[in-house]
């Protein structure tokens, strides 16, 4: 299983086409610069306290109530995003008459 990679910065971030996306990056000056130069509008990014997953992120800007507008619904949908790949490789262990029966749930709606 691969590691997760982390981040230290998470936001929000307007397109030049007017599309609004969650985004993330270890470095808070070079990503703002970055999305200022390609023409990004409503650059909202905020250190995270200690390096998080996309998942962990998207539920700690939730908690800072970064959920107003299009960068609400952008943090929504990606977490939403998140949370389903998290659980498509999901495993449940129950018990049943003393024998151990392991149940591997995949989400076929985000399989290619």
């Amino acid at each position: 299983m691969k590691a997760e990679k982390l981040f230290t910065v998470a936001g929000t971030a307007t397109n030049p086409n007017g599309t609004t996306k969650a985004r993330f990056a270890n470095d808070l000056v070079a990503r703002i610069k970055i999305l200022s130069k390609a023409g990004c509008t409503n650059i909202d990014l905020v250190e995270l306290p200690q390096a998080m997953t996309k998942l962990q992120a998207l539920q700690y800007l939730q908690s800072l109530g970064k959920t107003q507008g299009d960068a609400g619904f952008a943090v929504a949908n990606k977490l939403a995003e998140k949370s389903r790949e998290a659980k498509k490789g999901e495993v449940r262990v129950t018990l049943s008459k003393g024998k151990a029966k392991a149940e591997v749930k995949v989400d076929s709606t985000t399989q290619a």
